[in-house]
């Protein structure tokens, strides 16, 4: 974050000439926005698969003016919707210079603000606070307090002299040092029910209360939170009188087609190889077959994140297959795949009577998933000719420690090869690496419908056997 530009002003006079005027920061979001979409510019930039769905409830919810809650299973992206919301507040705002809270030269709240500006007049210092810093973030967790949220009476200004019911002996939290910006709470039906009405007044009355003493405070905050649907609706795990107080519900969701899920994959993964698009779309329908398998508990849901820690694992297996053999450059393979069920299933919660089957489960959506892909791929294609060099004796020798011109060398020059890469996306003059990559999918697609023997070991899997 660079410094705010010199020409802007430095004084509560120079604000008033230059015409900064209050806003309340529902109609800062609400100006923004509208010039964006006025402008044709997408204001949720990374923002995948809600565009038709989330992305216009929640645009009109800020339209409104409303306090927002999010409803969805873990790994929807929620939160980085919400983190996305700051690019809508204006890149600098101004505030009061060695204020407690950031608080507009020009509206005062706090008692000591106050008395300054009053004693300073247009003389009152201004500094600008970047948008990054208007947005507060915090996890809703068993042992959250109300000193935390709201605040509580500090004993150092007590001893210093003040008196209890001194409103400037409160040390505010989180709440009120987010004035004129946005709140964002995480698994709101995780505060305790104490909690969430101390939450009460400062969504309606927008005022604070601590320690049995009201504060008139007129805070201008956003409030926005996430919730799993099961948690906000059927435990009862949220007060009424607050979830009342949201003006607006949006439910998220997972994306809803395979484009969608890849590209978040693409969007989210760090990956330390290349995993080229047919790999990319079989772990896309490994996790859509998870989320639709009943075996899988689907009140937790099956988050984005597996399919992003699955391509990262992958990854991270054609790595250490580069480095052992020193092919560069280093490429995915299907038998990476193999990697998957055994480090991952520790993300998932299977429904009760599943114990010590779930590898085979995801092994099972696994290879379903590799099926669907070469069918897709490879529709139309025949592969007669590289089912028939296998059985002829041509064994196909893969794994972990096996380069992709070893894979390609077991086999004879057959055109249907060119045919297989080009329908993986490869070029006929590309890497040994990635056309091995589609030749392999290619043959597990043989196996698959039974065309072709496999026989695999614990780093080894032969084509042919």
């Amino acid at each position: 974050m660079t410094s705010a530009p010199a020409e802007l002003p430095r004084t509560a006079g120079d604000l008033r000439a230059a015409g900064y005027l209050p806003r309340s920061v529902k109609a800062e979001l609400r100006d923004n926005l509208l010039k964006e979409l006025r402008a044709g510019r997408n204001p949720w930039p990374g923002i995948v698969g809600f565009t038709r769905t989330v992305i216009p409830q929640l645009e009109r919810a800020l339209l409104a003016g409303h306090d927002v809650v999010l409803l969805g299973e873990r790994g929807q992206g929620k939160t980085r919707l919400l983190r996305t919301m700051v690019g809508l507040l204006d890149e600098w705002t101004p505030v009061i210079e060695g204020a407690e809270l950031p608080e507009h030269p020009l509206e005062p709240i706090t008692p000591a603000s106050i008395r300054r500006a009053a004693e300073l007049g247009d003389e009152l210092p201004v500094v600008w606070l970047h948008r990054s810093l208007r947005y507060a973030e915090k996890l809703a967790t068993p042992d959250t307090s109300v000193g935390d949220l709201i605040g509580d009476v500090d004993p150092v200004k007590v001893a210093e002299g003040r008196s209890l019911g001194d409103p400037e002996t409160i040390h505010f939290g989180l709440v009120p040092r987010s004035h004129r910006g946005i709140v964002a709470i995480n698994e709101l039906p995780d505060l305790a029910e104490r909690i969430q009405v101390a939450l009460l007044n400062v969504m309606e009355e927008r005022d604070i209360q601590v320690r049995g003493y009201t504060l008139r405070l007129p805070l201008d905050v956003l409030l926005v939170a996430t919730a799993n649907p099961e948690d906000y609706t059927n435990r009862g795990r949220i007060i009424t009188p607050l979830k009342d107080r949201f003006g607006a519900e949006v439910r998220t969701h997972y994306p809803l087609d395979i484009e969608s899920e890849i590209d978040v994959i693409r969007q989210e993964a760090e990956l330390t190889a290349e995993v080229g698009e047919p790999l990319l779309e079989v772990l896309a329908r490994f996790v859509r077959h998870l989320r639709e398998s009943p075996a899988i508990d689907q009140r937790s849901g099956v988050s984005a994140r597996f399919a992003v820690a699955a391509a990262e694992t992958i990854a991270a297996a054609a790595l250490r297959r580069s480095a052992i053999t020193g092919e560069e450059p280093a490429v995915a393979r299907p038998v990476d795949l193999d990697a998957v069920p055994a480090v991952l299933r520790g993300k998932l919660e299977f429904e009760p009577g599943e114990e010590g089957r779930e590898v085979e489960l995801l092994e099972y959506l696994l290879r379903r998933s590799v099926a669907d892909t070469a069918r897709e791929r490879f529709a139309g294609l025949d592969l007669t000719p590289l089912a028939n060099a296998v059985a002829e004796g041509n064994l196909v020798v893969t794994g972990e420690r096996v380069p992709g011109k070893d894979v390609l060398a077991a086999l004879p020059e057959l055109p249907v090869l060119h045919d297989v890469a080009a329908r993986a996306g490869v070029e006929a003059d590309e890497s040994p690496g990635r056309i091995a990559a589609a030749v392999e999918l290619a043959l597990e697609a043989l196996y698959l419908s039974k065309r072709v023997a496999k026989d695999a070991d614990d780093d080894t899997t032969v084509y042919g056997v």
